[in-house]
């Protein structure tokens, strides 16, 4: 069963990351391996069964998403309605004014989640077809905001900074592949490719590599057709 060696993974990599300090501009940082474990476990219970064909990586958590719900790109409707997970949230030791954590009762959407999540749904009516072959995870778990709220993405932070967390995310990665055993990795931006590519060199084993477009709204290719964009990337890939 992969489902326990998935959920013994995400604890390591939880209690790696558990009470890292960050720098200015760095004002809060969110863990959803915390305080959104529960839901996270659901997850992996539902849809981390069995061995995957593909694998597809984000970067880290969306305000919205997965920093509400535990789940990557978690989109609330896509979780709640197309995978059927749902339930209490906890909070962040510390809590950003501006980014509360509202779990399954925000309002608020996550538009890469809901491009994202939307496309698999719509070729996979049912989730479980989807996750039959198919997972989705992320990176790295740790959300960072600025002062005003406004989300810091790991590239942006110093790689002295974030050494520790590389190390704990890049082996956290390996460990999912070696437990998935997927043909094909597919990083959801460039940023993800690179981390796959990486943590491929390092694995013995050979991988289809490729990348579809990030559905982030900051991307302007990303607004203009982004779901034909990707299912002609996926297409390209030999995946659909």
């Amino acid at each position: 069963m992969t489902t326990p060696l998935l959920i013994n993974a995400a604890d390591n990599l939880r209690e790696k990351l558990a009470g890292m300090a960050f720098p200015a501009p760095v004002q809060a940082t969110y863990n959803p391996l915390e305080y959104a474990w529960e839901r996270h476990c659901d997850y992996l219970e539902r849809c981390g069964t069995g061995r995957k064909k593909v694998l597809f990586l984000g970067m880290n958590p969306g305000p919205w998403g997965m920093a509400q719900t535990g789940v990557p790109f978690g989109e609330i409707p896509a979780v709640r309605d197309w995978m059927g997970i749902h339930g209490p949230v906890g909070k962040p030791v510390r809590e950003h004014p501006k980014r509360p954590i509202m779990g399954f009762e925000c309002e608020k959407s996550e538009v890469s989640g809901r491009r994202l999540w939307g496309m698999f749904a719509e070729r996979y009516p049912k989730a479980p077809d989807f996750f039959k072959d198919h997972f989705v995870a992320n990176y790295c778990p740790l959300v960072w905001m600025s002062e005003t709220g406004a989300n810091i993405t790991p590239d942006k932070l110093p790689k002295t900074v974030m050494a520790p967390v590389e190390e704990a995310c890049f082996e956290h990665l390996q460990t999912i592949i070696q437990i998935l055993e997927p043909e094909h990795l597919v990083g959801v931006g460039a940023y993800a490719e690179k981390k796959l590519t990486l943590v491929a060199q390092k694995m013995e084993q050979s991988f289809h590599i490729g990348k579809i477009l990030h559905p982030s709204p900051a991307s302007p290719a990303a607004n203009k057709g982004w779901p034909h964009k990707a299912i002609e990337q996926m297409e390209a890939l030999g995946l659909w």
